[in-house]
């Protein structure tokens, strides 16, 4: 089982949105994909009562329950666990980081996240836990993606090469309880996650998520 922590210290990052499309993507892939939602606020919990789908399972649960959790999914045949981690909250994020074989910091292309994510930086480098930037909510004319990439590199951060636009497809899906995989298929939004799933997964060599599922 591979475990991923998305995590960002500034609301509104996209946090919820990336850690839901993920876990449908796998879930396409054939894998059986679980997402634990720290967050107190359980918006991914709350997209899970609107589904009428099995996939993914959503928990919501507290930071401190994470490693059985884990070893729970783990025997009953998770192949991607996504941890979905709450703002403003160090602690939380940090163990979250250190249960995870990956963290994924998504960011906004904007001088408030830039300067904010540097503290997600930070935290998993005390995890000792390989660290990815996703760039979301991208315009889609203007120079604001390549500007923050330069920030980012300058951070010293490995920026994956998919990035999410500003696109309200992500917002009606959520509200339908669905992933834009499922809302919209042939999408440009689906297309993002898709790209995303594959590069997240190139990127730290799983490539046994990137093949369909035979059971």
């Amino acid at each position: 089982m591979k475990t991923v922590a998305i995590i960002s210290q500034k609301g509104g990052a996209g946090k919820t949105t990336i850690a839901l499309n993920l876990a449908v993507a796998a879930a396409q892939f054939g894998h059986q994909s679980l997402v634990i939602d720290i967050d107190p606020q359980s918006s991914a919990k709350g997209w899970e009562d609107l589904r009428t789908e099995e996939l993914p399972v959503v928990i919501s649960s507290q930071a401190s329950r994470l490693n059985a959790l884990l070893e729970t999914a783990r025997k009953n045949g998770a192949k991607l666990t996504i941890i979905d981690t709450a703002p403003h909250s160090e602690s939380a994020a940090l163990a979250a980081a250190r249960a995870a074989d990956l963290v994924l910091i998504p960011c906004r292309p904007s001088l408030l996240d830039l300067k904010a994510i540097t503290t997600s930086i930070d935290l998993a480098a005390l995890a000792k836990t390989p660290a990815l930037a996703v760039l979301n909510t991208v315009p889609v004319r203007g120079t604001l993606k390549q500007e923050a990439e330069a920030v980012l590199q300058g951070y010293g951060l490995e920026i994956l090469p998919v990035h999410l636009g500003h696109r309200i497809a992500f917002v009606h899906s959520l509200t339908a309880g669905q992933s834009v995989l499922e809302y919209e298929p042939s999408g440009k939004a689906a297309e993002e996650i898709r790209a995303l799933y594959e590069a997240v997964c190139r990127s730290v060599r799983w490539s046994s998520l990137l093949k369909p599922s035979c059971s």
